[in-house]
């Protein structure tokens, strides 16, 4: 079982993978991490796949607190959940104030369809 919420987002057209689910589901993901970065700078919601422990996961990453916990919230997660953690702008390099939720099994999203 995936849990997407939907959440709304009028973000600015980007290096995006697979088709336009994530747009759906309110965040983004990019085949270029400086542009997903840039974009969860600018409030958008973004999702990084990674692996730990040779398991999927991914952060979904953003700067606007608010917006995550919405999106967590449409998801059934404790917003006890929400990490912290300072990441550096890109364009800036200035540290700045920004969240992320660890998704994996059925938080997980999956992975958008490749036409």
């Amino acid at each position: 079982m995936s849990v997407v919420p939907p959440v709304d987002d009028a973000g600015p057209a980007g290096d995006r993978a697979g088709d336009r689910a994530g747009d759906r589901a309110g965040y983004r993901e990019f085949t270029s991490r400086r542009e997903g970065m840039i974009h969860a700078m600018d409030g958008g919601l973004w999702l990084h796949r990674h692996v730990w422990k040779g398991r999927p996961m991914a952060h979904l990453v953003s700067t606007d607190r608010a917006r995550l916990v919405a999106w967590g919230t449409g998801a059934g997660l404790a917003e006890a959940r929400l990490q912290f953690k300072p990441l550096k702008d890109p364009r800036t390099g200035e540290r700045r104030d920004a969240w992320h939720w660890d998704l994996g099994g059925p938080y997980l999203p999956p992975r958008p369809r490749v036409l």
